[in-house]
């Protein structure tokens, strides 16, 4: 199963949906580079890996310390 996982390939459609923007945001990204989100070009296609969505997701998540109630 984990290796269906990683070669699992998104559509900047699923990938703007998981992050909440939009496939132009992701666009934007890509030309700019503003954000390290790795993606796969064949041809005119563009998609993302599911393990590269993730760790752009961890990478940043911002943790709350437990003094800032």
């Amino acid at each position: 199963m984990n290796s269906l996982k990683l070669k699992q390939l998104l559509t900047p459609q699923d990938v703007a949906d998981r992050l909440g923007v939009s496939t132009t945001t992701l666009s934007t990204w890509r030309c700019t580079k503003r954000y390290p989100l790795a993606y796969v070009k064949v041809g005119r296609l563009v998609r993302y890996r599911l393990d590269d969505v993730e760790a752009f997701e961890i990478a940043r998540l911002q943790e709350i310390a437990a003094n800032d109630n």
